[in-house]
């Protein structure tokens, strides 16, 4: 047989979607892949039935279909100030996940560099060795995820054609401030390189931060690529909706490579999320209010059993710090844990570069039956680990 690819020779599956497959076995409670358990809005589910009926039920436009777009710039402008032309700067992917994916592939050349903060989602490593490019990590340091300015320009110093940047962040659920949002547009105009944001979590955050866009800094609009999605903001993270906002340039070659990808996004979605996309702003006060009492149902109760974790700033997941049980694999320990505890996590180093293994990812955009579920069993978790023979 011939040889395989060799830039993928070294990918692993995806840790966190293995977890739900681990989940799924032992009956754990999966707060792991992040995804929720309660539904989307029924305006939304509700246009859907009309749109199973009425149609449209063949390929929209390429890069998306017309109403979808124009309802994406005018809720991106309500949101962050700035005008988007809806014909030329969108275009419209199959999730966040392709959007990335063709923003990397648009920008890149076979030998470039991408910086990538760790720890960090773990697409993005793999996305950029699959445009034939290198990523190189910059670390965020625990607990506050702060980066440091040397080792950040010491980064775009060896020549970065582009800093991805997921904000709010996942895994840590940091928020970059202006200010170091401010560091970061300052390093890539002095040395030339793309900006490309995830901005997913772009509503779910928690006082007293606030989410500011990349591209509303000053001369940064055409530097900057944004890749978003609908899934977290309206509860549909199964009807891969996403899209690319950039400049005119950039959005005309993210066309051609999305064109080739996926061909477009399913046009019956399309049509039945646009009713989302209208939605007044007291959706998103409600949204920020039912997440907020998520946290802390969530995060109190991690407190009262005796969990030490790092209070995220925005996104829906904490990460705990299991070092005082000993743990020295923590994939293994997840495993552990979902079969004996009945909880599934995200083990911390498959978001890291550095070799750390004493953190866990949990999610908590879950209804609260089952984050009550969830602490009633993580309370018996010291008890189950202090009688286990090997945890990892």
């Amino acid at each position: 047989m011939p040889q395989l690819s060799t830039r993928t020779a070294h990918f692993t599956d995806s840790v966190i979607r293995r977890m739900t497959r681990i989940s799924n076995r032992y009956g754990a409670i999966n707060l792991s892949q992040g995804f929720p358990d309660f539904d989307p809005p029924k305006e939304i589910t509700e246009r859907l039935a009309e749109v199973a009926k009425q149609g449209p039920h063949q390929y929209a436009l390429t890069w998306g279909a017309q109403n979808f777009r124009e309802a994406l710039a005018e809720k991106h402008k309500r949101f962050s100030g700035q005008s988007v032309d809806p014909d030329k700067e969108i275009v419209v992917t199959c999730g966040s996940t392709e959007a990335m994916m063709a923003a990397m592939m648009s920008v890149t050349n076979p030998g470039d560099k991408v910086i990538v903060f760790s720890p960090f989602y773990e697409n993005y490593g793999a996305d950029a060795i699959l445009s034939g490019a290198e990523p190189i990590y910059v670390s965020l340091n625990p607990p506050e995820f702060s980066f440091d300015h040397e080792e950040l320009e010491k980064a775009f110093k060896q020549g970065a054609k582009a800093i991805i940047v997921c904000n709010p962040s996942n895994p840590s659920g940091k928020v970059f401030s202006y200010e170091e949002l401010s560091e970061i547009a300052d390093l890539a105009k002095k040395y030339d390189t793309f900006v490309i944001t995830d901005e997913v979590y772009e509503h779910i955050i928690y006082e007293p931060y606030k989410h500011v866009y990349m591209s509303t800094l000053p001369d940064m609009k055409d530097r900057t690529i944004i890749c978003n999605s609908l899934s977290k903001t309206y509860s549909i993270t199964g009807w891969r909706l996403g899209y690319v906002i950039a400049n005119e340039e950039v959005i005309d070659r993210v066309k051609k490579v999305h064109d080739f990808l996926t061909v477009g996004a399913a046009a019956p979605l399309m049509e039945a999320a646009t009713t989302g996309l209208r939605f007044g702003d007291e959706y998103y006060d409600e949204l920020r209010k039912h997440y907020t009492h998520m946290k802390e149902l969530f995060l109190g109760g991690l407190r009262d059993i005796g969990f030490t974790f790092v209070e995220p700033q925005g996104a829906y997941y904490v990460m705990i710090d299991v070092s005082e049980y000993g743990v020295k694999d923590d994939t293994r320990f997840c495993e552990w844990m979902a079969e004996h505890v009945g909880v599934a996590a995200v083990p911390g180093s498959s978001f890291f570069k550095e070799d750390i293994q004493n953190y866990i990812r949990l999610h908590f955009a879950k209804n609260d039956d089952t984050l009550n579920e969830a602490l009633e069993r993580l309370s018996h978790f010291k008890d189950i680990v202090t009688n286990a023979s090997d945890i990892s």
